[in-house]
């Protein structure tokens, strides 16, 4: 049976108006049903400023030491639009730091239009495709050192400093979770000062499956928790060791926690609660790298 504002809608002469009448999400593959507007509806907006700065930082390098680090990236040859202002092109040219890309020459104000708010870009930027990564068995073996698992960070700061103090501490490399983490670009690679091209890494679907990966290939997985019943130096020895970093807010979630061989926690005899986690990291590297060593 009709209903009654169907029957005036015939009435009035207007056409009746659906929405998509599909409930529940599509499966993989299918596509989007096309959806219309009336004339009485705006057409779809372009992006937010806010998102397309989002777009952009995913697709740029900025400032000296992360856009050389990449440049000097045997992965990025023949990729990647390299843009720089007068003086900085005169300094790449004269230390044949471009390995083979063209240079464009920009104005300081328009490299800095190209580039999301407040990014210090000291004259120069690199406009490139996402790094790949490499597998997480090339990544594991042999099995020795340190990795470093994050388990779903993602602010890039906290990221990029965490490449960074990586790399310093001689790490194999830092596996992350492929559909949360934030791109190698951008405000990280900043942060990062180019570790984001010296030191691999590694994308997988799932870290607890990966730390079984892992183990089954020689590694023990350390996961770093304020409850800890250890502290972080009585839970490292020489064995390879994977280091799993938590979240900023939440820590390490139960599942990743569970594939963990222990949990350790960072003593603080000052009294203070927590420590940031790329600072935590970074004291956590350091005990590692000690105890093999020892």
């Amino acid at each position: 049976m009709s209903s009654k504002t169907e029957r005036n809608d015939r009435k009035s002469g207007k056409k009746p108006v659906f929405g998509n009448r599909s409930s529940g999400p599509r499966e993989k593959g299918q596509k989007p049903v096309a959806q219309g507007f009336s004339s009485r509806e705006e057409p779809p907006r372009a992006p937010r400023s806010a998102d397309r700065s989002k777009s952009d930082a995913d697709n740029f390098l900025w400032g000296r030491h992360p856009v050389l680090a990449a440049l000097a990236n045997p992965a990025r040859r023949g990729m990647g639009r390299l843009l720089a202002t007068a003086e900085r092109a005169a300094e790449i040219e004269q230390g044949q730091l471009a390995h083979g890309h063209k240079i464009e020459v920009v104005e300081v104000q328009a490299l800095t239009r190209m580039l999301p708010a407040g990014a210090v870009h000291q004259g120069l930027a690199f406009k490139v495709q996402p790094l790949e990564g490499v597998s997480l068995e090339e990544l594991a073996e042999p099995a020795q050192g340190v990795i470093v698992m994050l388990d779903q960070l993602t602010d890039p700061q906290n990221v990029g400093a965490i490449f960074r103090s990586a790399l310093a501490f001689g790490a194999r490399g830092i596996v992350v979770q492929d559909r949360h983490a934030p791109a190698l670009a951008g405000a990280l690679a900043k942060a990062a000062v180019g570790a984001t091209e010296r030191l691999p890494h590694a994308r997988v679907t799932n870290l607890s499956r990966a730390l079984e990966r892992l183990a089954d290939l020689g590694w023990r997985a350390v996961g770093l928790d304020g409850a800890g019943e250890q502290t972080l130096e009585e839970a490292l020895d020489r064995q390879p060791t994977v280091l799993v970093m938590g979240s900023e807010g939440d820590g390490i979630r139960r599942l990743v926690a569970e594939h963990c061989d222990v949990l350790a926690k960072i003593p603080m005899p000052g009294g203070f609660e927590s420590l940031n986690v790329s600072n935590a990291a970074a004291v956590a590297l350091y005990e590692a790298t000690r105890a093999q060593r020892g």
